[in-house]
């Protein structure tokens, strides 16, 4: 017998914030037992035929609990406004926002039934994509599968709801794919599902509600919170969420337990039909955590997956989420036209052109017994570690690590300063095919559990420090202990062996004749580099085997290392490089995540204790080293002069800083390749080709290397640079370059990577490109007539004003020509309409006296900045110190930088730099 709805369905009332009210409507569908029932959705384009020029397709949106179909607004804007518009179907679940209260108590399985028999009602055609969040996503899913398995699994095509649609796509955030039954309820849910807590929290008050509305940060604002609460203003209201709650199937005997195991098979046939997904997910949600998104990643290893990162548990709430859907939609509607979009654009060089692997030098020089790596203490000792040596430790943890379960695909992080431990675990966790993940400590705490957690690595191979950090701050892996460790200290990390011990078991392994696991295809991930977060969160860098090899040979070209050419590296990922190339490779005395520990002393003391011809320092360390040079002994003084090669990559280094550097160094020529952790190098120059070049706009950093291209995709009016790139000389724009050994991608940041590579090249520059990839390096400047690069800046740091559009470096190195002024950051204040220039600088000390708190530049030196710039500057101030980036220690933050000058000319308390 069907009753009467306890609560009739209803169109919600008008001025909600957001929400288009020609988009809703009332429904009437059977629910999964056949009463009839009337649905509220939102409903963007009712009319409109998918793929008859109206619409692309269907979007079919299923919000979670306690939200309602106003959870979509964002999306349901920007889907139907888009230059492809897509049509959005959001429901509102029975017992939920403004669909019918029945009083029925709606398991998972009568949800999956209830949206099946809506969809069939409402006869979509055309592609449907599956969009869910929360328990929402769980019940999309379960009727993707569903009508997957209705339809067969036929070439990619796949029924949905009704004969003339097909199922296209699969959106989902922060919401489950499995869950095991004999975990406890998932985060903040396990104390509401306490027994007598339940209805408190979630019918009886609003408890549960308000929580879930307070997670996203910045705070929704009270008027988006109030639409939210609108349909559950009373206890009647609310028994939908209690009963929602009560549904999450924990434990083996939950009513609901075998229809969620069913959802995670059908997952698997999603997987199998190679139905598209994407996985868009906030880290910062205190109910479906990391582990339920490495799960997705698991299930569907050809999802296109991205972070949000500071997003928290309502997704679609983030600002980028919709954009992302939107761009997401517009890639794969080109992929299933017959188009190549996304990765697939890139044109990945072949199989057949693959290079050696990095470790084929290793294999090669097994029976050398000269040094491959040279570690160098403080006091000016070293300890050479043989080729034959470190090849055959590498061998050994390569097996040991293979016999205690590292297996490919798997992601390891590699928590070890440089040296022969981190160079042969590095080498074996490679040639075991597991993903190397490398973060520089230099990321502090929180980049670093950033980058390891977000990672979702399967092992941590790290020192006692970072293992105690690692189980202190509760990251993922099983844990292994590098250098002496005793058993205390295992205990106390939670290692399960020390590398010694794995390098034992692969000894007994290899004796036993059981060999290595085959080696990893070229087109396997092999590494994730992160960026050194100078510009935003850091960011993983994805290589495969072949673009590693790639890099390796390209760095290789321009350090100009190799055999019989000892490399002294201070810059920690360029020290694992060293024996790919087959040069042996120094490690000098410093705090590797402080590249100004560097001292002169430690620099001669590894020159000499390597034989080094080639040195690689970041810019800061070259600083420092300068700043040291007073120190060096006769012997110091001579082993640097020996030096023919001198590298410095990163940042931008000053030319009269490399014109000291040749005092010491007098028969090298110094060279700056320019670059960034996706593509590097890709450019090349010298301090002769500097001096050659003049002065000009911006940073001179050469010419492309062999292989690479770079071309200029132009600002407009706005700072904006467009997708149009040319090689025109003269043009001001974003630097974009491309070449063979550029990164395959960002790891799970599928929007990044996406405008990262979006690019229309002139004709020239794609002849020129051939099979290579793109990248947007984020960097401004132009291309001069002799073919030479000029960086003038970050495009996050170009002023934009009423009448123009400024890039900074050439003001701040016209401002850096005044003396008094050690270095410049120009920064604009106020809106655009009336926006200013400003410039703040560390000031020469021997000139202005020391400045020990913000301060307005005097007169006479003002004016002096302003001459020399030639700008009409509103203001010139002086501070301690300008905020750098940890990594390279000369990269500024102007964005920060900004904010604060804004404040202290407003004349708010700024507080400090």
């Amino acid at each position: 017998m069907v009753t009467a709805p306890l609560r009739p369905a209803a169109l919600p009332p008008a001025g909600l914030p957001g929400l288009d009210p020609s988009w809703s409507r009332l429904v009437q569908a059977p629910d999964s037992a056949g009463a009839p029932r009337t649905w509220h959705l939102l409903d963007t384009a009712p009319d409109a035929s998918p793929g008859g020029g109206d619409v692309a397709g269907t979007l079919v949106c299923v919000h979670g609990n306690p939200t309602w179909s106003y959870l979509w607004r964002h999306l349901a804007a920007a889907a139907s406004t888009a230059p492809v518009p897509w049509r959005v179907v959001a429901v509102d679940q029975l017992e939920m926002g403004y669909s019918e209260r029945t009083g029925v108590h709606r398991t998972l399985t009568q949800r999956i039934g209830d949206l099946s028999n809506l969809l069939d009602v409402l006869e979509l055609s055309g592609p449907v994509v599956a969009a869910g969040q929360d328990w929402g996503g769980i019940v999309v899913t379960g009727w993707a599968a569903a009508e997957l398995e209705r339809a067969g699994s036929g070439a990619g095509r796949h029924r949905a709801s009704s004969p003339g649609s097909h199922l296209a796509g699969l959106v989902v955030a922060n919401t489950a794919a499995s869950y095991p039954a004999d975990a406890p309820a998932p985060g903040a849910l396990r104390l509401a599902t306490r027994s007598g807590v339940l209805p408190l929290v979630t019918r009886t008050t609003e408890a549960f509600l308000r929580t879930t509305l307070a997670l996203p940060k910045p705070a929704l604002p009270a008027d988006v919170r109030a639409a939210y609460r609108a349909p559950y203003r009373s206890a009647p209201d609310r028994a939908g969420i209690e009963d929602f709650v009560a549904d999450v199937p924990v434990g083996h005997d939950h009513p609901s337990r075998p229809a969620l195991d069913a959802v995670s098979e059908g997952v698997e046939r999603l997987r199998a039909a190679g139905v598209p997904a994407l996985v868009l997910w906030g880290p910062r949600d205190p109910v479906f955590g990391e582990g339920f998104l490495r799960d997705w990643r698991r299930r569907l290893p050809h999802a296109d997956v991205h972070r949000l990162a500071g997003a928290s548990h309502l997704t679609p709430e983030d600002p980028r989420f919709a954009p992302a859907v939107v761009r997401w939609l517009g890639e794969r509607a080109a992929v299933e036209q017959g188009a190549p979009a996304g990765r697939a654009a890139q044109g990945a060089p072949g199989r057949e052109h693959a290079p050696p692997r990095l470790w084929a030098a290793l294999e090669e020089r097994s029976g050398d017994d000269g040094p491959a790596v040279v570690e160098v203490a403080a006091d000016g000792s070293s300890r050479p570690i043989r080729w034959s040596l470190l090849a055959r430790r590498t061998r050994e943890l390569a097996a040991g690590l293979d016999a205690m379960g590292v297996r490919p695909g798997q992601r390891v992080s590699l928590l070890v300063p440089p040296g022969a431990d981190l160079t042969a675990a590095l080498y074996a966790v490679l040639r075991v095919g597991a993903v190397a993940v490398v973060a520089d400590a230099g990321l502090g705490v929180r980049g670093l559990t950033r980058a390891v957690t977000g990672s979702g690595v399967d092992w941590v191979i790290g020192v006692p420090k970072a293992l105690a950090a690692a189980r202190a701050l509760r990251w993922p892996g099983r844990r292994i202990a590098a250098g002496p460790v005793g058993g205390a200290v295992l205990r106390a990390t939670g290692a399960a062996a020390t590398l010694l011990e794995v390098a034992e078991r692969g000894q007994n392994r290899l004796a036993a004749g059981l060999g290595l696991p085959p080696e990893p295809g070229p087109d396997a991930e092999g590494a994730i580099l992160f960026t050194s977060g100078s510009t935003g969160p850091a960011k993983g860098v994805v290589y495969t085997h072949a673009q590693l090899s790639r890099l390796a040979a390209a760095m290789g070209s321009v350090i100009r290392t190799g055999p019989g050419s000892p490399l002294v590296s201070a810059f920690a990922p360029f020290a694992l490089f060293g024996p790919a190339l087959g040069a042996t490779c120094v490690v000098p005395a410093m705090d590797v995540t402080k590249p100004a520990t560097l001292t002169a002393a430690a620099l001669a003391d590894a020159v000499a204790a390597g034989g080094a011809t080639s040195a690689f320092l970041a810019p800061a360390a070259i600083v420092n080293v300068l700043a040291t040079a007073e120190a060096l002994d006769e012997r110091q003084r001579e082993a640097l002069a020996g030096v023919r090669v001198l590298l410095s990559a990163g940042a931008p280094v000053p030319t009269p800083l490399l014109q000291r550097v040749r005092e010491l160094m007098p028969l090298a020529d110094p060279r700056t390749p320019y670059g960034a952790t996706e593509v590097l190098p890709a450019t090349d120059v010298s301090l002769s080709d500097v001096l050659e070049a003049g002065a000009g706009e911006g940073i001179c950093v050469g010419r492309p290397v062999p292989g690479v291209v770079v071309g200029i995709a132009p600002l407009d009016a706005d700072g904006h640079a467009g997708e149009d790139v040319t090689g025109e000389p003269g043009v001001t724009g974003e630097v974009v370059v491309g070449g063979e050994h550029v990164k395959d991608h960002y790891d799970q940041l599928w929007a990044t990577h996406a405008a990262s590579v979006r690019v229309r090249p002139s004709a020239e520059l794609a002849r020129a490109l051939g099979a290579g990839r793109w990248h947007r390096t984020g960097d401004v400047g132009h291309l001069d007539d002799a073919g030479r690069v000029w960086v003038e800046g970050r495009l996050a740091h170009v002023v934009v004003t009423a009448d123009e559009v400024v890039t900074p470096v050439g003001v701040e190195q016209r401002a850096e020509s005044v003396d008094g002024v050690a270095r410049a950051a120009l920064v604009g204040v106020g809106p655009r309409e009336a926006r200013q220039l400003v410039v703040v600088a560390e000031a020469e000390e021997a000139v202005t006296g020391p400045v020990r708190r913000t301060t307005v530049a005097p007169p006479s030196l003002a004016e002096a900045v302003r001459v020399a710039t030639g700008r009409g500057l509103a203001a010139v101030l002086l501070v301690p110190a300008l905020p750098t980036d940890v990594r390279h220690n000369s990269k500024i933050d102007r964005v920060r930088v900004a904010a604060w000058a804004e404040r202290v000319l407003a004349g708010e308390k700024a507080g400090r730099l």
